[in-house]
């Protein structure tokens, strides 16, 4: 996010005496504001060279000649250089490090309150270019086709090759009816294309698509469908109750949809998976170069008490973050079967501090870990049937999902005829409870 540090102009730029005053002032002005960095600046495995008052003092006296010397006065203020300095170091350290000033914090935040005015794409860094990690449903961008993976070339006519992820959401994000034209390329099949999107408010309702599944798909069993859109503030409040109801209904086994998931809060996630595992039971845990982001993260100790249903976890390339790490913690646990893709490896932890101008720093600060001490980030989570889906499939199931009122019947086709995923994970399911059932009697005749 962001450090929109401001420092105090304290010379009249014009003679050389002035200037040679002013570099050490403003460095001191700099490093009184960063002296708990400095407190710790001889860190083992640092050279003699890598010393924070030294590095400082020249990054002062390169401000104070671009100040001096720069052609346009209108972009050498000392907030602008230095907000453009924050975003520079916060990028060039990894993909998802990034400098925000208050209104890109605000709208962060407005983002986990499952509400925000955009596209509906969520994107991230990779090699080099901004990628889509999903295109949320009910969205302009799910509607008009986007799907996982597609590179953006170009916002506007603008080139996005040097262009940091921060400014790339800023474009991407804005006042609803607002139109922005992206050309993109699929890499799967080397499609380039430019879409004309319009700005809608964004309104993400966690929790979708409930229900059990026609009896035509699940033969004499009730399996229920629950498709998750992303972990925000209300996402296991609003799983809870659609268990219930699917518990009401009879529900014998269930598929939860995490495909295109791009995440978001951990401790919403953390609670998703307290629907299905016991209290206490450690979930995910993170480590870092400091003892305070080593954690491990817990269900709470007080939960409802659910049946131990079979259970099928849909993934694929946009499932990441939040969704690797329930994905993770239930693969590993062995509390549900992976069935799909390979998940898009997005494990790293990112700590979001306000700083007092309202501006904020997401800095990664540690790496999540599953219970099985699997590294997520660069790795992603890997299914434990691997069923993988066309571009043409992919892009019958967005317009599926898009459709609105769509009537049962066409929705089973598509099912069968385009989601091999699902279809494999209802087979999945079926062939426990028919074990399950089979080897019931054999018990009971052992107990007797």
């Amino acid at each position: 996010m962001s450090d929109d540090g401001s420092v105090v102009e304290c010379c009249v730029e014009g003679s050389s005496m002035r200037r040679l005053v002013t570099i050490p002032l403003l460095a001191s002005v700099v490093l009184g504001a960063l002296s708990g960095v400095f407190a710790q600046e001889t860190q083992p495995g640092k050279s003699e060279e890598d010393n924070g008052y030294a590095q400082i003092s020249i990054f002062a006296k390169a401000l104070e000649l671009v100040r001096q010397d720069y052609v346009d006065d209108n972009k050498t203020s000392y907030h602008d250089l230095i907000t453009a300095a924050m975003k520079g170091m916060l990028s060039s350290l990894d993909p998802h490090s990034q400098f925000m000033d208050p209104s890109d914090f605000r709208d962060m935040q407005d983002d986990t309150r499952s509400r925000f005015n955009g596209l509906g794409i969520e994107v991230s860094m990779k090699n080099g270019l901004p990628t889509v990690v999903t295109a949320m449903e009910d969205t302009p961008a799910a509607k008009a086709g986007i799907l996982s993976g597609d590179q953006i070339l170009r916002i506007n006519g603008i080139s996005t090759e040097r262009m940091d992820l921060q400014d790339a959401i800023n474009v991407l994000r804005g006042p609803a009816g607002a139109k922005v034209t992206l050309t993109l390329l699929r890499p799967a099949t080397k499609e380039i294309k430019e879409y004309t999107l319009q700005r809608a408010e964004i309104k993400i309702q966690s929790v979708k698509g409930a229900r059990l599944l026609d009896a035509e798909l699940t033969g004499p069993f009730k399996i229920g469908y629950i498709r998750l859109i992303q972990f925000n503030e209300p996402t296991a409040e609003e799983l809870s109750k659609a268990l219930d109801d699917l518990q009401k209904e009879g529900m014998q086994a269930l598929i939860l949809d995490l495909r295109n998931n791009p995440g978001g809060l951990l401790n919403s996630a953390v609670d998703v998976c307290a629907q299905f595992l016991p209290p206490n039971t450690k979930v995910v845990s993170t480590q870092g170069r400091v003892a305070s982001q080593q954690h491990d993260y817990s269900t709470s100790g007080a939960k409802k008490e659910r049946p131990n249903f079979p259970m099928v976890l849909l993934v694929n390339e946009g499932s990441a973050s939040g969704a690797e790490i329930v994905a993770g913690a239930l693969k590993d646990l062995h509390r549900a079967v992976l069935v799909g893709e390979t998940t898009f490896g997005k494990g790293s932890v990112q700590n979001v501090m306000q700083l007092p101008d309202g501006s904020a720093v997401r800095l990664t600060t540690a790496k999540y870990y599953t219970p099985s001490k699997q590294v997520i980030q660069g790795n992603g989570v890997t299914p434990n049937i691997r069923v993988a889906m066309t571009t043409e499939q992919e892009r019958s199931l967005f317009a599926l999902r898009n459709a609105g009122n769509i009537k049962p019947e066409d929705e089973k086709n598509i099912i069968k005829t385009k989601d091999a995923q699902l279809l494999r994970a209802i087979d999945a399911l079926k062939g426990v409870m028919i074990y399950a059932q089979q080897s019931a009697p054999k018990a009971e005749a052992v107990k007797k």
